[in-house]
């Protein structure tokens, strides 16, 4: 459990949760690599990370959206030489947020759901790396973004055998946008 600024409490993944997370990131690359023909090499040219709530500062902590997005010109923690490609790009998984809306749908299982936000959240930072659409982009072009990748995800993983992924499926039907982008 984390405290919030006004002295809410924000739930953090468990550590099963945090195992079932690691799966769901490994299913999710897998998914991205097979749809952008991305190999296990090529991964390492999109410098990013995924955090749970217990990993983030303050900053990085919102009650509005399932993950934030942050983009470092370099990894804070990897010394760059200067003419090394830095872009580096922060997913920061809200666990409080995706708790409560778990809460309130009984038949959504964790691991599809996390599969979701995970696959998502990557189609975005492909995107990004590869100059498909500006991180910095007007409220008018973000909106159209995240429904480009929103269509996406639900096809890549309409196709995948996952128990409980239909259901995830339907619930993310209903989200326009699940996700706050700060650079």
């Amino acid at each position: 459990m984390r405290t919030g600024k006004e002295g809410n409490i924000r739930k953090v993944f468990s550590t099963d949760q945090i195992l079932e997370l690691d799966h769901a990131i490994e299913i999710s690359e897998d998914i991205i690599g097979d749809h952008f023909k991305i190999s296990t090499s090529q991964w390492k040219r999109y410098r990013y990370d995924i955090k749970s709530l217990r990993d983030l500062q303050e900053a990085e902590i919102t009650d509005e959206a399932f993950a934030q997005i942050l983009r470092y010109a370099q990894h804070p923690n990897i010394r760059m030489r200067g003419s090394e490609w830095g872009e580096y790009f922060k997913i920061c998984l809200q666990d409080h947020v995706i708790l409560r809306a778990m809460e309130t749908q009984p038949d959504l299982l964790f691991l599809p759901f996390m599969v979701y936000i995970i696959t998502h959240e990557l189609i975005h930072v492909v995107r990004f790396a590869r100059f498909v659409q500006s991180f910095y982009a007007s409220e008018r072009e973000r909106l159209q973004e995240e429904a480009v990748v929103h269509s996406l995800t639900q096809d890549l993983l309409s196709r995948i055998k996952l128990s409980g992924m239909k259901e995830t499926l339907h619930f993310f039907s209903k989200v326009v946008q699940m996700e706050i982008f700060l650079g």
